[in-house]
């Protein structure tokens, strides 16, 4: 129910924002307390502020409520991804090339299944990303298919 919700969502969501010139970074339907939220996470080169996502809240809640994908209560927010966007997309990758990021795996990769560093190249459906065990540098290359979870990261 929950993941054809957002499903829904997102389709009704993402050409508006694509329109209004922005990037569709997530969609997240979810019960915090008692009440439910549907959550449009947004970004653009520079970042989103609060002017640009009540524009955008008032477009997606007039097209929301032309649907009505959801038939309970729900507190509709856009919000900016914020420094550790989850990178979703091979397109989201690709323009990640260069920034530290975090990813976890289905399945361990060099024994792992959780990795930060530097995403150097994203070719051939691979990711390739160089970071440091034991101050030691390597590189890693991870297939597509074995992301569960890819974001950037802060770095310490």
């Amino acid at each position: 129910m929950m993941s054809t919700i957002v499903e829904y969502c997102t389709k009704i969501g993402q050409p508006i924002i694509e329109q209004m010139g922005y990037e569709l970074v997530d969609v997240e339907y979810a019960k915090e307390g008692n009440r439910q939220f549907l959550r449009y996470y947004v970004d653009k080169e520079g970042g989103i502020d609060i002017e640009e996502c009540a524009l955008i809240s008032e477009k997606i809640g007039d097209e929301l409520d032309r649907n009505d994908p959801i038939k309970d209560e729900y507190m509709l927010e856009i919000s900016s991804p914020g420094a550790e966007k989850p990178l979703k997309t091979k397109e989201a990758i690709k323009r990640s090339i260069g920034e530290y990021v975090y990813i976890k795996v289905y399945k361990t990769v060099n024994g792992m299944k959780e990795f930060e560093g530097d995403l150097v190249n994203f070719e051939d459906d691979t990711v390739t990303l160089e970071y440091k065990d034991k101050n030691i540098k390597k590189k890693v290359k991870i297939e597509y298919d074995l992301i569960a979870k890819m974001r950037l990261a802060i770095k310490f």
